[in-house]
C-alpha cells in the first residue's frame, strides 16, 4: 500500500502538472497538444505518468473530448492554489528597497579609487542605503578578472586591459577624463619646479613610483620606455603623499587623487607633464553573473553617479 509518507519521497515532475491543467481548460488532448506545441501521444503519455503517480483516473472520455473525474477535479484545484502562486513569483519583477536591505557586497577598488570613490559612495549610502554593507577588497589590473570569476568580489572600479566576455564594463571616462590623465605632485618647499616643467627637468629629478609588480617600472617607464631616477617604489598610491611631502621627490599619480591630496596637504603642489602618453581608463566592473543581483546592481549605480559628479568636479553633487 502506498502511503502519503511514499509520495514526498517520490519524483514529481511539476510540467505534468501544467500538462494537466490544460487538458483540462481544453477538454481535449488534440487542442492541448496544440496550445502547448507538442505532440497529441506526448500529451497522452505526460497523463498516464501523473495517473500512475496519484494512483487514479483523472479524464473520463466524453463524445470527442474528456471530462474531469472527481478525482481529477480535486487534483485540478489543488494544482491551480499552488501553481498559481509559483508562477506569480517566477514571472513577478525583483523588488529591491536600498533603505530596508542589509545586503552584504564586496567592491574591488584599485588603490586611487579607495580614496576617491569610497567616501562619496558610503555618504550616498548613509542616505540611500544606511544598513547596507561594504566590504572593500584591493584589486589592480593584474588580479581583477581572476576575483571577478570567482565571485570573491562583485563589482570592481579599476584599469583593465583585455577581459573575457564573461566580465561586462562601463568606462568611467567622462567629460575630460581627468580620473584617466596624470600629473606630477611635489612639495614645493624641497623642489623648485617652473610653471612649465620641462622634459629636462622633470627627468632631473628623482622619483617615487607605484609599481604592481615590485620593481621600479612605473606608469612612465611603461608607457613611454624612459627610465626616471627612481629613490622609492611602492606597491600602492596610498602613502606617495606620505613620501612626497617633506622630500624633493616627484610623483606621477592620477589627476583626481592629486585633487584630492591637495585637499588635505594644501602646501603641496602639482605641474602638468611635461609629455603626453595614453591614458588608461577607469572602468567598473562586474561578471554577467551578478548582472541581476539587485544589491550590487544598486550599488554599481551609486558608484557610476559618484564617479560622474567627481568627473564634474562636484563630488558633493
Amino acid at each position: 500500500m502506498t502511503t502519503a509518507h511514499d509520495n514526498y519521497g517520490r519524483d514529481l515532475d511539476l510540467n505534468l502538472l501544467r500538462v494537466f491543467a490544460v487538458v483540462a481548460e481544453e477538454g481535449s488532448v488534440t487542442r492541448a497538444a496544440a496550445r502547448l506545441y507538442v505532440t497529441q501521444p506526448a500529451i497522452s503519455a505526460s497523463l498516464r505518468r501523473l495517473t500512475d503517480f496519484v494512483g487514479g483516473e483523472l479524464f473520463t472520455r466524453q463524445g470527442r473530448g474528456v471530462v474531469l473525474t472527481n478525482r481529477g477535479v480535486e487534483l485540478l484545484a489543488a494544482s491551480r492554489e499552488h501553481l498559481r502562486p509559483l508562477i506569480a513569483a517566477a514571472t513577478a519583477a525583483p523588488t529591491f528597497d536600498p533603505k530596508g536591505s542589509t545586503a552584504s557586497v564586496r567592491v574591488g577598488l584599485s588603490d586611487p579609487m579607495q580614496a576617491l570613490i569610497l567616501p562619496e559612495v558610503l555618504k550616498r549610502l548613509r542616505t540611500e542605503a544606511p544598513k547596507m554593507q561594504i566590504i572593500v577588497v584591493p584589486v589592480q589590473f593584474r588580479t581583477v578578472e581572476e576575483q571577478l570569476l570567482s565571485n570573491k568580489i562583485d563589482l570592481a572600479v579599476t584599469v583593465a586591459d583585455e577581459l573575457p566576455r564573461s566580465i561586462l564594463r562601463k568606462s568611467l571616462r567622462l567629460r575630460t577624463s581627468t580620473s584617466a590623465r596624470f600629473i606630477c605632485l611635489f612639495d614645493p618647499r624641497f623642489s623648485k619646479l617652473p610653471k612649465k616643467l620641462t622634459e629636462r627637468e622633470y627627468f632631473a629629478h628623482e622619483h617615487v613610483v607605484v609599481s604592481y609588480a615590485g620593481d621600479a617600472r612605473g606608469i612612465v617607464e611603461d608607457a613611454l620606455g624612459r627610465a626616471r631616477t627612481v629613490r622609492v617604489s611602492l606597491p600602492a598610491f596610498s602613502h606617495v603623499a606620505d613620501v612626497v611631502d617633506g622630500s624633493p621627490l616627484l610623483a606621477t599619480i592620477p589627476t583626481l587623487m592629486a585633487r584630492h591630496i591637495l585637499a588635505t596637504r594644501p602646501h603641496l603642489d602639482t605641474r602638468d607633464l611635461p609629455f603626453s602618453f595614453k591614458p588608461a581608463s577607469f572602468d567598473l566592473l562586474w561578471s554577467r553573473v551578478t548582472d541581476d543581483d539587485a544589491a550590487a546592481r544598486f550599488i554599481r549605480r551609486v558608484v557610476a553617479e559618484v564617479a560622474i559628479a567627481l568627473e564634474a568636479g562636484r563630488a558633493d553633487a
